[in-house]
């Protein structure tokens, strides 16, 4: 057995039927010119034979002394892969819409605590030919961003690469385990909050509260700030990375600032159709890296947490860019100008309200620390293939809270970017017009700039 490390602990403790806490991911692939129709079928055969696996896809929690759970790690010698990957197959006509479903479907299930906290799905069957894998493991085990990377450790740049690589033969790298996701992030800032001088808190709040930037409250009360429910629905599309870049040179911003402006633009369409767009506009948390160019590589957490203001109110797309632009201009250059301790401090009181939100009556009474999470992840800058397949889309779905009902993660993949929305099924109707909200917005922006 394994003691288990307190940030684990708690995100097991927290865990219920309407709280799933795993991160999962959906890949879709073109197989290669050469396949054919059996291609999947002896994928799926081929994966079943690699059965060395890495202790983290070995643990799952233990309960000692006859109760006691969630303080430690067990490891199964025997790991049941026929249980653990699956082999699926959409009914015709086999849309991109009917691979959505079953992954939302997918998403929403807990995994078995007796078991290792993984699950990975071979679904083919999609009208086009392309096939897809969704794996799904718990946050406990390994966070967002080192899942992300892991599974890019199996893919190659070279298409002519038949070796089957799979996740849970590959041993994490140091740097992989020092990833850190928006949760872990909460928890580890929220931690380290704790050992912070009083005075250090006060500081770093007063340097935003000294040039009126956003802090924690300051959001409208929307539709996404409720309690939720335990079935999900995921939305994923990918645009073209030249449109973004052409809207950055034109309007002057950063690419990042072109993403939030262009969910912006789909978050006030899919309230104002819902007739739920707030007067005041919407606040996004935004993980933002806190490293040098000098500490790129060092790893350990330096992820920072900005909000950032939407602009929702403004009907004009140029006039909401700026907005949002300045927004998160004017938030990094107070964290560039603080110490680190105080920068980090700071990140922990803009995230802290989230761990409240499971306190009875909390989402209820209170206006919300911010109203979305919207995550921007660097992805491979070139084409990858999996035993000859290209990866074609990889669409990282993250995690719904109580009191937020929505989560968008975009991840940038060789000449794309890939979103990945998450919503609450029940608080979140229609999650799949969120996508033709997010391709009018772009355009929207390539008009008002000139682009």
């Amino acid at each position: 057995m394994e003691l288990m490390s307190p940030t684990d602990s708690m995100f097991l403790i927290a865990e219920t039927r309407e709280h799933p806490f795993h991160v999962g991911g959906l890949a879709l692939y073109e197989p290669p010119q050469d396949a054919g129709p059996t291609f999947v079928r002896e994928l799926y055969e081929e994966m079943i034979t690699h059965t060395d696996f890495q202790p983290v896809f070995r643990k799952h929690p233990a309960t000692i002394l006859g109760g006691i759970a969630n303080v430690g790690w067990a490891f199964d010698n025997d790991v049941d892969l026929d249980y653990h990957l699956r082999r699926s197959a959409l009914p015709s006509p086999g849309r991109v819409r009917d691979l959505l479903e079953l992954t939302s479907r997918l998403h929403g299930g807990l995994l078995d605590r007796h078991r290792p906290l993984w699950e990975a799905h071979l679904i083919e069957g999609l009208q086009d030919g392309r096939f897809a894998v969704y794996t799904k493991l718990h946050h406990a085990l390994i966070d967002g961003v080192s899942a992300i990377k892991l599974i890019q450790r199996t893919l190659t740049e070279d298409p002519n690469d038949t070796e089957l690589r799979v996740p849970w033969t590959l041993p994490r790298r140091r740097r992989d385990r020092q990833g850190s996701s928006v949760l872990r992030t909460v928890t580890d800032l929220a931690s380290s909050a704790v050992g912070l001088a009083p005075s250090t808190l006060k500081l770093a709040r007063a340097a935003l509260l000294e040039q009126q930037l956003t802090l924690p409250f300051g959001a409208p009360k929307t539709m996404f700030n409720v309690k939720i429910g335990g079935a999900r629905r995921v939305a994923a599309q990918s645009w073209p990375l030249e449109r973004f870049h052409r809207v950055k040179a034109a309007a002057g911003v950063t690419i990042n600032d072109v993403v939030l402006g262009m969910c912006a633009g789909a978050l006030r369409a899919y309230l104002s159709e819902q007739d739920a767009l707030p007067d005041r506009p919407l606040v996004a948390m935004v993980p933002v890296s806190l490293r040098s160019e000098s500490e790129a590589d060092t790893g350990g957490n330096m992820v920072g947490t900005i909000l950032c203001n939407l602009g929702t109110d403004r009907e004009d797309p140029a006039d909401r860019l700026a907005v949002i632009s300045q927004s998160m201009r004017d938030n990094k250059k107070i964290f560039s100008e603080l110490p680190r301790v105080q920068a980090l401090a700071l990140s922990a009181l803009m995230i802290a309200p989230l761990g409240l939100a499971g306190v009875p009556g909390f989402t209820r009474a209170t206006a919300p620390p911010f109203n979305i999470v919207i995550s921007n992840v660097p992805g491979p800058r070139k084409p990858l293939y999996w035993r000859g397949a290209r990866l074609d889309g990889n669409y990282p779905l993250s995690i719904a809270l109580d009191g937020q009902a929505m989560n968008i993660t975009v991840v940038s993949n060789a000449g794309n970017l890939d979103f990945g929305l998450v919503g609450c099924r029940r608080s979140v109707p229609h999650l799949q017009r969120m996508l033709s909200h997010l391709e009018s917005s772009l355009k929207a922006l390539e008009v008002a700039s000139g682009a």
